[in-house]
């Protein structure tokens, strides 16, 4: 944001609950500054029972974009005057950007995962599994996907990840115990275990040494599921990375303008920090 908020300063927010553990808004404000947008980025704690209300004030105070968080991501669609292509196949919205007086869904979190990923790796032809069939599990299902890997979904809710593999495309679907028997190149966890404890969705002995792993828990940013996969000899890729790369292409959206991820990426730092 600009050094002054003023009358003319453009508002924008995540909506997410609970609000507490969000670097998202030092990220977006550093990037506003850094490429000079008169705007301001706040978060807003809503819960699933106020999300219709908190729609209808988001328009009435003429907010620019919302980025949206758990629990709403599938929940907001209907909320929505219009959601584009590829929000509507992931079947969930992380973006809303307001076009005139309509409020239009996308979906930026498939190319957070993607690109998190490829630090580290290329994703074309590999094996890649992702734990969880939520919201955040079906954006990185599309992505790999759309990046040529062959992908597998495991979930607590079995038939919940079956239904989501055979509606995307996936190779299959099983429980998370299913893991260690899989050939797995590329592992993402997408199920909020290790958010508000030290625990991790599978056993250790179950992540492929080999494999490039990451973690859609961002805070803290050295889950136990990483930890255990560093000490199995996996490369690991932080959940900030994937916030990070999926803030940036929602900025894109809004602007037509690049944003200066490192820059982001070092505010989330500080944020973490402070």
């Amino acid at each position: 944001m600009t050094s002054a908020i003023g009358p003319r300063t453009q508002l924008c927010g995540v909506i997410l609950h609970p609000a507490g553990h969000t670097r998202s808004p030092a990220m977006h404000n550093a990037a506003f500054a850094a490429l000079g947008i008169d705007a301001v980025y706040v978060a807003l704690d809503v819960a699933p029972i106020r999300l219709a209300a908190a729609l209808a004030g988001a328009r009435a105070l003429g907010f620019r974009q919302l980025a949206v968080s758990i629990p709403h991501k599938e929940a907001v669609i209907p909320h929505l005057d219009a959601i584009d292509a590829t929000a509507r196949r992931i079947g969930a919205v992380n973006t809303v950007t307001r076009d005139g007086e309509r409020l239009v869904g996308a979906n930026t979190d498939w190319l957070g995962v993607v690109r998190a990923l490829e630090r580290e790796t290329t994703l074309s032809g590999r094996d890649a599994v992702v734990l969880g069939a939520g919201g955040a599990a079906r954006a990185a299902v599309f992505g790999l996907l759309e990046r040529g890997a062959r992908v597998r979904i495991l979930n607590r809710d079995r038939e919940r990840a079956a239904r989501l593999a055979e509606e995307l495309g996936a190779s299959g679907a099983g429980g998370l115990d299913a893991l260690a028997g899989l050939p797995c190149e590329v592992l993402v966890n997408t199920t909020s275990v290790g958010l508000r404890e030290d625990a991790s969705p599978v056993v250790a002995t179950a992540i492929a040494k080999n494999a490039v792993v990451l973690d859609a828990v961002y805070d803290p940013p050295h889950t136990r599921f990483l930890r255990d996969a560093q000490s199995r000899g996996a490369r690991v890729v932080q959940g900030k990375w994937w916030l990070v790369h999926q803030a940036a292409e929602q900025i894109r959206l809004w602007t037509n303008r690049e944003a200066p991820s490192e820059v982001m990426g070092a505010a989330f730092d500080r944020a973490s920090e402070s």
